[in-house]
């Protein structure tokens, strides 16, 4: 099965310095319909404007990942990380027992287009942790596990789940696999192109079950995404 979410069915929040898309239920945006798939809580697409963001707030029992797309990202939390994340560059959260943090825009001129998503963790009450890595270098192309359980990924992910980011160049072609049992969800990001023979634009989501073999191939502008591997 695959099932295509359009980008223009997904729920929407703007304001003078946020634009978001959700592809399940987040904030004021409820649809009964898409309120997380198995333990995948929040795909959103975040656009934040020059000098704006996320004050501090709190969190958790929750996995929470922002990989930046275009500009910059500046984190800070209660426990002593100040970082500030480029394009291509992933984050993850462990909230447990409890986190304080913000996300801040630092450019004066520049928006930072990132995905934030957050997945249950198997486990509550966990100690508070965070990491980062860079997922690809300058022009690099390809699909990589970037969060996986134990030392499978870049990351490490407090879930039975994989996060696979994806960039592929105009016509390039890649392969994913699921297990028994899993399922998919694929979220075009940047760009547009094909998963499975089915076309997708730009903010289109696919939730992929009861099939083994995932194909992706980049249009003509290429494609940047992000695949999940749930249970």
């Amino acid at each position: 099965m695959l099932k295509i979410r359009r980008a223009n069915e997904r729920g929407r929040t703007r304001t003078d310095w946020l634009e978001s898309s959700h592809s399940f239920s987040f904030g004021e945006y409820r649809d009964p319909a898409h309120d997380g798939l198995s333990v995948l809580r929040v795909l959103n697409d975040d656009r934040v404007a020059p000098g704006a963001g996320f004050p501090p707030h709190d969190h958790r029992d929750m996995e929470i990942i922002s990989w930046i797309l275009a500009g910059s990202l500046a984190h800070a939390d209660n426990m002593g990380h100040s970082r500030v994340l480029h394009a291509d560059e992933m984050q993850i959260m462990t909230a447990g027992s409890g986190i304080r943090h913000s996300e801040t825009n630092p450019s004066s001129t520049d928006p930072v287009h990132f995905l934030q998503i957050w997945l249950k963790p198997q486990r509550l009450g966990q100690k508070p942790d965070y990491r980062q890595a860079r997922v690809f270098a300058a022009g690099e192309t390809g699909i990589r596990c970037a969060a996986a359980p134990e030392e499978q990924g870049l990351l490490h992910l407090a879930q039975d789940a994989k996060v696979w980011a994806v960039r592929l160049a105009p016509e390039e072609e890649g392969a994913l696999a699921l297990g028994v049992g899993r399922q998919g969800y694929f979220h075009v990001a940047v760009g547009a192109g094909e998963l499975n023979g089915r076309w997708l634009d730009t903010g289109d989501g696919v939730h992929i079950a009861g099939i083994r073999e995932v194909t992706l191939r980049g249009g003509a502008e290429g494609l940047a995404g992000v695949f999940l591997d749930l249970p």
